[in-house]
């Protein structure tokens, strides 16, 4: 099936080729960036299918592909042997369509979701308000990101995500300078907030659960039974450590990180420090 695209409510733009998702806001010449977006999304899914192996391989060869050269620098800083581009696919597809939209015109400001991988742009006054919610849906803060900030990239990640993961946190939100390293950053600190060898903890082999994983035979969260509440202020402790150890390497500005119940949070405003269950980012205004 062809890239497929249909304008929403809101004067918003969904864009669809396989397993791709995109929903698309932009302010300014609004259906001249829409019809940039499609045409750069038309290409997006042979591109990355013609380097396909070579990203899902630990972290090594520099792939040729724009898309691809985006995964690479984004994953490049967490190559530990294991770690492929795939970790940021998402981000780095709403990187690439958003840079086609800026490229065609003037926007006040844009963003491209890829399931809740935002990529932003913003100019001048411009500020974009992201409320996180709780997977029931009611509010558990908002964080406002000005044209001013570094943020550009905002990114989720869990074992309650749509992706595999080695760790238990329920979610984890990344904010930081692009998309695709919000997603990668996002990945890891997921995977950091762990309890090995746990018993409530149970894990399969990645391709076990899908052929093509790129984690092949990997170990990865397949349910998390309740824990001890001293249980997840050690998980959540390991991965306070891990988004620190990020922010003093200047790869992320900010995460919030939850697991049944409790949170931690780092480089976020203080109005986001009561949130208290798995986030979900989405642009409000």
């Amino acid at each position: 099936m062809n890239a497929q695209a249909v304008l929403l409510s809101g004067n918003r733009l969904h864009l669809s080729h396989g397993p791709i998702d995109l929903i698309i806001g932009a302010d300014g010449a609004r259906d001249t960036a829409f019809r940039a977006a499609f045409a750069r999304f038309e290409t997006v899914l042979t591109e990355l299918m013609t380097e396909l192996p070579l990203l899902r391989q630990p972290v090594d060869a520099k792939p040729q592909g724009k898309i691809a050269r985006r995964m690479y620098r984004a994953a490049l800083p967490h190559a530990d042997g294991l770690t492929t581009p795939m970790i940021c696919v998402a981000g780095a597809v709403a990187e690439e369509v958003l840079a086609a939209m800026v490229d065609a015109t003037d926007l006040t400001r844009a963003y491209v979701n890829n399931g809740g991988d935002i990529a932003l742009h913003l100019t001048d006054d411009a500020t974009f308000k992201v409320a996180i919610a709780a997977p029931d849906g009611h509010s558990l803060g908002t964080v406002t990101i000005s044209s001013t900030d570094a943020i550009r990239g905002i990114a989720t990640s869990g074992q309650r995500g749509r992706s595999l993961s080695l760790g238990i946190a329920d979610a984890v939100t990344v904010l930081a300078r692009s998309a695709a390293i919000a997603d990668a950053a996002a990945t890891k600190l997921g995977n950091a907030v762990d309890l090995p060898c746990h018993p409530a903890i149970k894990r399969a082999p990645a391709n076990n659960l899908h052929d093509d994983s790129d984690l092949g035979s990997t170990l990865v969260v397949t349910h998390v039974a309740n824990l001890a509440k001293t249980d997840v202020v050690q998980a959540l402790e390991r991965g306070e450590t891990a988004a620190n150890a990020m922010r003093d390497a200047r790869l992320i500005d900010g995460a919030a990180l939850f697991l049944q119940g409790q949170s931690r949070t780092l480089g976020l405003p203080e109005k986001m420090k009561h949130l208290q269950k798995g986030p979900q980012p989405c642009l409000t205004s």
